[in-house]
């Protein structure tokens, strides 16, 4: 039993290696944009539309509302970001239904570079809102004692979404592997079918989580007003 998809190498020369994850990887990423070219291809603003377009605006719409649930105002600006996180971390966990397919998010590579992505784009989305001292000097905030802990707390976010999300789907793998070798015909396709739910929640929750550190670093400085406030003055007795 293969703990992570690494393990299974399809071509090597030397130090070179063309594991499952690299193989896994790149086949997802074009099946996704393939077929979201597909589907876009001949997109109606008519009354009459196609199921699959039906289908696509149900997606995006309810991603476009828990991403504004999350308190970021434009959800398309970061719709294309956050709706591909969790596409691919989805679809990663549905296509274990196919024979001799492994999901490469059980692979720390892969979900390492998911998590570096969110990384990377976390202070991309703040400093376009807020601009490079806006958003460098929310470090600082409430006080310059805290960027030490804020800079630490910004590498550990990282590793622990790459973890969570590894140790998650890896898990799920293994437990199916293991049932497939004791009881080979009901268990699995039973862990199999908690496993897509497992996948589906994992996706929800990575791409949750990046929304949530984009909103934290796009929040708006609100003015600075003093803790007293007059009391409104009362209307005038005739």
């Amino acid at each position: 039993m293969r703990l992570s998809p690494d393990e299974m190498i399809f071509w090597q020369h030397g130090f070179v290696k063309l594991n499952a994850t690299i193989v896994f990887t790149w086949g997802l990423m074009l099946v996704l944009a393939l077929g979201s070219k597909l589907i876009t291809a001949r997109l109606s603003t008519g009354l009459a539309r196609s199921r699959w377009q039906n289908l696509l605006e149900i997606v995006v719409t309810a991603m476009a509302e828990q991403i504004r649930d999350i308190g970021l105002r434009e959800p398309r600006k970061y719709l294309g970001f956050v709706g591909t996180l969790f596409l691919f971390v989805a679809f990663a966990s549905i296509c274990t239904v196919i024979p001799g397919y492994e999901p490469p998010t059980s692979s720390l590579s892969t979900t390492a570079a998911l998590a570096l992505c969110v990384f990377v784009a976390v202070p991309l989305f703040g400093i376009a809102d807020q601009g490079v001292a806006g958003y460098f000097k929310s470090y600082t905030e409430p006080t310059v004692i805290m960027l030490p802990f804020n800079i630490i707390s910004e590498l550990s976010r990282t590793l622990a979404l790459a973890v969570r999300l590894f140790g998650n789907m890896m898990s799920g793998a293994m437990v199916v592997g293991v049932l497939l070798t004791i009881t080979p015909f009901v268990f699995p396709i039973v862990m199999t079918a908690l496993g897509l739910l497992t996948g589906m929640v994992q996706a929800y929750i990575f791409s949750i989580l990046a929304a949530v550190y984009i909103a934290a670093a796009t929040r708006t400085k609100k003015a600075k007003d003093s803790p007293w406030t007059a009391p409104p003055s009362s209307p005038s007795l005739p």
